[in-house]
């Protein structure tokens, strides 16, 4: 699907706009190719992995390193590697399309492939000299060499900037000595290449190396971490005693360091997402095919509506994840395009490309982390106590999932990102933010149409009400400026709701659009189970913002003020004709339960 110029949207604007369904991508609008691409790495994944699913519970160490070796052979970890350095130069998309569907079977190689894939080989590939790339990223890209990232320290986790380790110029002026400690270093027992960060002399930021893993050079490891999940993911301290690193090893330039984790967490951010989708998807289907056959009372416990409630939030969820991954990572593909055709180097435009939505990938990684876990959590529910048994794929999932929330800053971290930069864009400009919450406020003051609106066409309604939404959003976002202008990034909590809201319309809007193009082009005669799915998580998304909100108002506000804000949220929540959500699962339910599978 090309996009022109003119169609490519700004990070965030979602908010500020009515995006139509001809201009995202769905997981529909695959190539060939990368449907090609997609069913090589579900071949190699339940080859590989979802087969040995019970020795990855055994910290085997080395499954994990040898997996990762085939995958390199296959060309699993170069994707989005270009040709030039050995990879196989695929779309953005389409590295997100591989990390989905290797990373579902298993949270330890899963963990594997996203450290070396993305932490381990980006920040080399993107700022990098040519020299660097073409010493380091062949052998990266062909699993021949592994890389690990070392950033955290045990005084710096969340505050990246403040780590200890020190790098100190030899005299001769021909090396840095790095003396410091690392924890939480995943593939740090098989990593090859290790990019360090450290602080030379008293630096106000910190800077990156590129560090061959030599036990001979001052590199010592730690015992393997005993985990809650991942138990073949190889975690470990890392520390070094004057490890001589050549000066040309320095990635980008002095004081850098900073920039660059920063710029590799959000690659990270919307590659974690990806990784939950088939994770997903598995534990969804197991959940089905189980709830077929388990019987009690004389009745499979499918058609116990307690249990079809689970399955259909099941599946909704990751429905909905998969529209709003795959929109985004479509975004930043034609982001990286047009900075390409601009004249940007391979660098520089992938760079800009993923910065520009900064805000979507926080979204993302906030949302399907979270919904992997509930997603495991219903699936032990539906298992009963099976669920709760190493027999069954239930409780390795739930562990695994876990890390999730954790990984590439928590959730609460980029849930204040998300919204931090959105005020920062608003400010600089870049989103018309101020006119548009200018604009609510204005809208507020004036007498209400009292015209029900003209629904003829499928999701109409559903549009007029994330349309409102977005009101919501800004009448809330502009009730905080005015009560704390910029000392509201010091109110977290405020934040956190806020946050919760643009996540929520951001979803939903997500999968609107996606069923809402597949309708047009397919017809709706297929497309039952995933209407269902669109209305309903609207629905819930509206009144899991109508709850936010209030709490938002009554601590923002009060007098006249709090009751013209609540008289806004009722006016912008409002349903003609309310969806019936009891009906809506019941219909998500027994379409995949008849599939046996999710299929959407």
């Amino acid at each position: 699907m090309e996009i022109t110029k003119e169609e490519i949207i700004k990070g965030g604007e979602f908010i500020t706009k009515q995006t139509k369904s001809d201009e995202i991508f769905t997981p529909e609008d695959f190539s060939e190719e990368q449907k090609m691409m997609r069913d090589a790495v579900k071949d190699f994944t339940d080859k590989e992995i979802w087969s040995k699913k019970h020795e990855f519970e055994t910290h085997n160490y080395q499954l994990t390193a040898d997996v990762m070796k085939k995958a390199g052979n296959l060309g699993f970890l170069g994707v989005n590697v270009p040709e030039e350095y050995g990879g196989l130069g695929m779309p953005f998309t389409s590295s997100m399309l591989v990390c989905d569907y290797i990373s579902g079977s298993s949270g330890s190689t899963s963990t594997a492939f996203g450290a070396h894939t993305g932490i381990g080989t980006m920040p080399i590939l993107l700022y990098g000299t040519d020299e660097q790339k073409r010493k380091y990223i062949p052998k990266l890209a062909t699993g021949e060499h592994i890389g690990a990232y070392c950033l955290t320290e045990p005084s710096a986790g969340s505050d990246a900037n403040n780590g200890k380790t020190k790098a100190v110029l030899t005299d001769d002026k021909k090396h840095y000595l790095i003396t410091g400690q690392k924890m939480w270093i995943s593939n740090a027992g098989f990593a090859d290449i290790l990019t360090v960060f450290a602080r030379i002399e008293d630096d106000k930021n910190i800077t990156a190396f590129i560090v061959e893993n030599n036990p001979e050079n001052g590199i010592k490891l730690g015992k393997e971490e005993s985990k809650l999940g991942i138990h073949s993911s190889s975690t470990r301290q890392i520390f070094f005693n004057e490890t001589k690193v050549p000066v040309e090893n320095m990635l980008s330039k002095r004081g850098g360091g900073f920039k660059i984790a920063m710029n590799a967490l959000n690659i990270g951010r919307i590659k974690l997402a990806a990784a939950c989708l088939d994770a997903e998807r598995r534990v969804t289907t197991a959940s089905i095919q189980y709830a077929n056959e388990r019987e009690q009372f004389k009745t499979k416990i499918i058609d116990f509506g307690a249990i079809k409630e689970k399955i259909a939030k099941m599946a909704m969820d990751t429905y909905v994840g998969e529209s709003a991954t795959y929109r985004a990572g479509k975004n930043i593909e034609d982001r990286i395009a047009e900075l390409k055709s601009e004249g940007k180097s391979h660098q520089e435009a992938e760079l800009k490309g993923v910065e520009e939505f900064v805000i979507e990938c926080s979204i993302l990684k906030v949302a399907l982390s979270e919904d992997a876990q509930n997603c495991a959590d219903q699936g032990i529910q539906v298992f009963g106590g099976m669920g709760y048994s190493t027999e069954t794929p239930m409780e390795s999932a739930w562990r695994d999932s876990r890390i999730a929330r954790i990984y590439e800053g928590t959730n609460e971290i980029n849930r204040l990102v998300t919204i931090g930069m959105l005020i920062k864009k608003g400010m600089k400009g870049e989103l018309d933010l101020m006119q548009k919450a200018e604009e609510v406020a204005n809208e507020l003051t004036e007498i209400p149409s009292f015209d029900v609106p003209d629904f003829e066409d499928l999701f109409d309604e559903e549009k007029y009400v994330l349309n409102n939404l977005k009101k919501v959003f800004l009448m809330l976002s502009g009730a905080g400026l005015k009560k704390y202008g910029m000392d509201l990034e010091n109110h977290q909590e405020v934040l956190l709701s806020i946050s919760d809201i643009l996540i929520e319309i951001y979803m939903s809007e997500s999968a609107i659009l996606r069923t809402e193009k597949n309708c047009k082009r397919f017809g709706t005669d297929n497309y039952h189970t995933q209407i269902a799915i669109s209305k309903l998580y609207l629905f819930e998304a509206c009144e899991m913002i109508i709850s936010k909100s209030r709490e938002l108002i009554f601590s923002l506000s009060e007098g006249s003020e709090q009751k013209f804000l609540l008289m806004g949220l009722k006016r912008f929540t409002k349903y003609y004709n309310y969806p019936k959500p009891i009906e809506l699962k019941r219909t998500i339910a027994k379409i995949v339960s008849e599939e046996n599978r999710y299929n959407l």
